[in-house]
């Protein structure tokens, strides 16, 4: 089985927490996409909506998070012949989640100058992409209007503020239910909190954690538990630590600005 991924993409992390949780061993292939690696004709046959994560197991090729991860359960009955562990709870929770996308909050905190310059080597990328490739002209064309359709979107302020209040309710609602429970649907470690933990990670690494969870206890407690777990340190937690995280970051600018410089995409 092979995941292509990032370790900072929200359903990359969701994917592999399930992976990890369940022990089921994975190759794992890197893929960034701000350096726009996920549109690289190879990749992008075989996964034309170029988002992350691609789980790959034989000749099943899986592309969105929650299909991944339902993949996962059912493989984990037929292995074992255990029932699954998704509950009606569990689902429920898991449908929530997945009902806010972070692309719009998480740009929406970029700084414009910073957030621009990558837009504008990503759609480089995939018109150079699109001439290598002639046959794949028009799924590359669908991209390149996605791209400034997201820059639209992130001008409109009440779609900014749609996708803020969608955090905001289900941070509410998490809260509300950790005031009962240890963890989202119980009181063990479900599918529903290996989907629910990257969403605090990508709060983390914007930097907004005062604002969205320290202010709510149940939730700041919560995300301390979730950290001992060898899964969140391996998937998540050794990614935030300083030093990789400055790694990434940089390795990632030098990546862009050579490029750009010699207009090598």
């Amino acid at each position: 089985m092979q995941l292509y991924h990032h370790p900072y993409s929200v359903d990359s992390q969701k994917v592999r927490l399930a992976l990890e949780e369940n022990g089921i061993d994975y190759t794992s292939f890197h893929v960034n996409p701000l350096t726009g690696k996920n549109m690289d004709s190879s990749f992008f046959r075989m996964n034309p909506s170029a988002k992350l994560p691609v789980f790959q197991n034989g000749s099943q090729i899986i592309y969105q998070a929650m299909d991944i991860i339902l993949y996962i359960d059912r493989l984990i009955v037929s292995l074992d012949g255990k029932a699954s562990s998704i509950t009606t709870q569990v689902m429920d929770w898991m449908l929530k989640i997945e009902e806010w996308n972070p692309k719009i909050f998480t740009l929406s905190h970029i700084p414009d100058k910073y957030r621009l310059f990558v837009s504008k080597f990503v759609r480089r990328v995939v018109i150079a992409r699109m001439s290598e490739a002639p046959d794949l002209a028009s799924v590359y064309h669908v991209k390149l209007r996605d791209a400034y359709e997201t820059e639209d979107k992130l001008k409109n302020p009440d779609i900014v503020k749609q996708s803020e209040e969608k955090l905001l309710r289900l941070l509410d609602d998490a809260e509300m239910q950790l005031q009962e429970t240890r963890y989202l649907a119980g009181e063990e470690f479900t599918l529903a909190d290996a989907m629910f933990i990257p969403v605090l990670s990508r709060i983390t690494l914007l930097n907004l954690e005062e604002e969205y969870v320290s202010c709510r206890p149940k939730i700041a407690g919560y995300y301390e538990l979730v950290k001992r777990r060898p899964s969140y340190k391996k998937v998540i937690g050794k990614h935030f630590s300083g030093w990789r995280w400055y790694r990434t970051l940089v390795k990632t600018v030098f990546f862009l600005c050579i490029r750009s410089m010699f207009r090598r995409y």
